[in-house]
C-alpha cells in the first residue's frame, strides 16, 4: 500500500482512507457483521486511515468502528469529528464549537471507540458563533492532555483555515471533493498546501453515483438519504447521469471500473490528496483498492478534466440549508 504524510505531522497514512459513515446511517440498511468484515479487509489490504464521527448513526458508528478495532488498534489511524449537534430522533440542531462541548465530545467519542487517544480530531463544521481560535483552542488543550494527536478541520474557508493555524497546527482539512464538486481547487485546496495541510477528500465517488450503479431513484434502499438530496432528485439525476455515461465510456477504454476511474483521477490531483470513498461491502472495498493501480496519463487527466468541468454537477450537494454550514 502506497503511502502519504499527513500534513506536517510526521504520521504517515495510506493512500487511501475508508469512511466508514454508511455503515450506520444514511445510506439504507447496515449490516453490522459486513461492516465489520470490511474494515478488517481494509486493515488486511493496508488500508489504515479510517474515518467516522460523533452524529454518524447517533454515535453508533464510532461504537462499530472501536468494536471492528477491539483487537488491532495498532493498525489503525483512527479520524472522527464533532461539532454537528442532532436531537436523540436524529434531528439537526445547529453547530456547537464552544470550548466546554469540544471537550464533552471528545470524551464521549473515546468511550464510544473504546480507545485511549484519537489520532486526527476534526471540527466537524464551524460554529459561526464560537471564534474559531477559541475552538482550536480546546482543541490543543486535548492534544497537550494526550487525548488527541493531531487536529483537522472539516468544510472550512479558507480564512478560517489560516486563523485556526495560528492558534495549532492543523494536520487536514476535509472537504467533498471530486469529478462532480470540484469547487475546493478555487481557494480551499491552494491555501491548503500553502500551510502544509492534506487535504482528505470525502464522497469521491459523487456519493455512490460513479460506481454505476445508481441509474434511477429506485436504485437507492428507503429512507436513503439521497432520495431527497437535490443532485439524485428529478431533473438533476437524469442531467448527472450523463457525466456517469462519460465516466463509463472513458473507464471502458482504460479498461478500468468507472468509480476505480474516478479514484485515479483525484490520487493525480496530487500527493496530498487523501480521497476516503465509503463503502460497507468488502467486494466494493477491494474495488476502490484497485484504483491505486490505476496510472494516467497527462493527456488521461485533462480529458477528465474537459468532460467534468467546475460547476457541471445538476444541483447543489446538499440541501439549502446544509449548504449554509459549509466553507465558513
Amino acid at each position: 500500500m502506497t503511502r502519504m504524510a499527513l500534513g506536517k505531522s510526521g504520521l504517515m497514512v495510506s493512500r487511501l482512507g475508508l469512511g466508514c459513515m454508511g455503515m450506520s446511517e444514511f445510506y439504507g440498511p447496515g449490516d453490522e457483521a459486513e461492516s465489520i468484515r470490511t474494515i478488517h479487509r481494509a486493515l488486511d489490504l493496508g488500508i489504515d486511515f479510517l474515518d467516522t464521527a460523533d452524529i454518524y448513526g447517533l454515535g453508533r458508528n464510532e461504537e462499530l468502528v472501536g468494536k471492528a478495532l477491539r483487537d488491532r488498534r495498532q493498525k489503525a489511524v483512527l479520524a472522527t469529528k464533532f461539532g454537528n449537534v442532532r436531537g436523540t430522533d436524529g434531528s439537526w440542531l445547529g453547530v456547537n464549537g464552544k470550548p466546554g462541548y469540544v471537550r464533552s465530545c471528545c470524551e464521549a467519542s473515546l468511550r464510544r471507540l473504546g480507545v485511549d487517544v484519537i489520532d486526527l480530531y476534526y471540527q466537524h463544521r464551524v460554529d459561526p458563533e464560537t471564534p474559531i481560535e477559541d475552538t482550536v483552542g480546546a482543541m490543543a488543550d486535548l492534544v497537550r492532555e494526550g487525548k488527541v494527536r493531531y487536529l483537522g478541520l472539516s468544510e472550512a474557508a479558507p480564512a478560517t483555515i489560516r486563523r485556526a493555524c495560528a492558534v495549532h497546527p492543523i494536520a487536514a482539512l476535509q472537504t467533498e471533493y471530486s469529478l462532480w464538486t470540484r469547487d475546493p481547487e478555487a481557494e480551499v485546496l491552494p491555501t491548503c498546501r500553502e500551510n502544509g495541510i492534506s487535504f482528505v477528500a470525502y464522497s469521491p465517488l459523487g456519493r455512490g453515483i460513479f460506481t454505476g450503479a445508481i441509474r434511477k431513484p429506485d436504485d437507492l434502499a428507503e429512507g436513503d438519504y439521497r432520495r431527497n438530496s437535490p443532485r439524485f432528485t428529478g431533473e438533476n439525476l437524469s442531467r448527472n447521469l450523463s457525466l456517469v455515461d462519460r465516466l463509463e465510456e472513458i473507464a471502458a477504454e482504460k479498461k478500468c471500473r468507472p468509480a476505480q476511474l474516478a479514484l485515479a483521477w483525484l490520487l493525480a490531483r496530487g500527493r496530498d490528496i487523501l480521497p476516503i470513498p465509503g463503502t460497507k461491502h468488502v467486494n466494493r472495498l477491494e474495488e476502490n483498492v484497485g484504483a491505486l493501480r490505476v496510472r494516467l496519463t497527462t493527456e488521461e487527466v485533462a480529458r477528465l478534466d474537459a468532460a467534468f468541468p467546475a460547476g457541471a454537477a445538476a444541483g447543489t450537494r446538499y440541501s439549502e440549508q446544509a449548504m449554509k454550514a459549509v466553507h465558513r
